[in-house]
């Protein structure tokens, strides 16, 4: 079931960034997914972008006996009887310019449950241009950096008894301690599941006390309704009392028809997620329009809505539960309890 390489195009990726993919990769394989030739691997993809043709390659270079599946080329039945054919600890990635859909189906969900270990690209249609070259360099896997930074950071979550997001002269501030935190470092030792989504690099948590979050901050980059990044020229204040969205200053069209979708399904605009960024390759300014890709920026990310099915709290119901919109905040400094963890774009942890 091996297709044929691609015939490169002109808007192709320049060969210096499929070099780069090539060797990003061979890292995320043999360090973060502890790949080796004792297991097979699959990679079903497309080459409908760019960037899906760029990532292709690097695979081709990095897996030259894994079997390759075109999912355009071949029926639903002939995906699943590749995963099928799979054995445990074997690996499947998945290269999708949109998000491949089989009919009952859920790809990473199903994969996990045949304890298989999977990396997966999804949306890079929404990466085009130079934004496909930011995507590749977000797939650098620094072991030491993530690992290290992601624990530190875990460690001082977990032990807070509060914390403050201080950017443009607003602050705001968690007057609770927090969930325990939960790692996206690409170390899969202690976790059920090897893999998930590339790129990489997070710490979240939210507040333990959701009503203790009060303050402004200012909104550079929110997702909204077609899940796009959209940059305001002019950053949003939001207004949260007791763990709410009160009210706004400077909201654009785009993001009150988000607060709007939200009060009209869950009546009033939660914050939950409070999340650390760790990805050094997506700043304020290097950005993506991939909102689930941009989630990894080097920063803090809120979420509005009151879904987060990681952390379960009273009140709270899951059917009831709709919207987590991802938000991200300006930054100048985070503390946790009087620890000074973030400065100058960079974590100090």
């Amino acid at each position: 079931m091996t297709a044929a390489a691609p015939t490169l195009s002109d808007d192709d990726l320049p060969a210096t960034v499929v070099d780069a993919a090539t060797a990003h990769l061979s890292a995320v394989l043999s360090i973060a997914l502890e790949h080796g030739p004792a297991h097979k691997a699959l990679v079903v993809y497309d080459t409908r972008t760019p960037l899906a043709r760029a990532l292709l390659a690097g695979y081709r270079r990095n897996l030259p006996d894994a079997a390759f599946v075109d999912f355009d080329s071949v029926t639903p039945d002939a995906v699943l009887a590749a995963f099928r054919s799979m054995a445990a600890h074997d690996l499947v990635v998945l290269v999708q310019s949109t998000n491949f859909r089989l009919d009952g189906f859920r790809i990473r969900v199903e994969l996990f449950k045949l304890d298989l270990k999977v990396i997966e690209h999804v949306h890079l249609s929404r990466m085009p241009g130079i934004q496909g070259e930011h995507y590749v360099n977000a797939l650098a896997y620094d072991p030491a950096y993530f690992r290290g930074t992601g624990r530190a950071l875990k460690a001082l979550i977990d032990s807070a008894p509060h914390g403050r997001v201080v950017g443009g002269g607003e602050t705001l501030t968690f007057a609770s301690p927090f969930e325990a935190a939960k790692l996206n470092i690409g170390d899969y030792s202690e976790m059920n599941n090897v893999g998930g989504q590339f790129p990489i690099g997070e710490v979240f948590t939210e507040a333990q006390d959701l009503e203790a979050v009060h303050g402004r901050v200012q909104i550079h980059v929110f997702g909204d309704t077609s899940y796009r990044s959209n940059h305001p020229d002019v950053p949003v204040t939001l207004i949260i009392e007791a763990g709410r969205v009160t009210g706004t200053e400077h909201a654009t069209p785009a993001f009150e028809q988000v607060l709007e979708n939200i009060r009209l399904e869950e009546g009033e605009v939660w914050v939950r997620e409070l999340g650390f960024g760790l990805n050094r390759a997506f700043t304020r300014d290097l950005r993506v329009d991939d909102i689930g890709t941009y989630e990894r920026m080097c920063g803090i990310h809120l979420s509005l809505g009151a879904k987060h099915g990681v952390y379960t709290k009273p009140g709270f119901k899951r059917k009831d539960a709709r919207f987590h919109i991802d938000v991200f905040a300006v930054t100048d400094a985070v503390f946790l309890g009087e620890v000074q963890v973030y400065a100058d774009g960079r974590w100090l942890a």
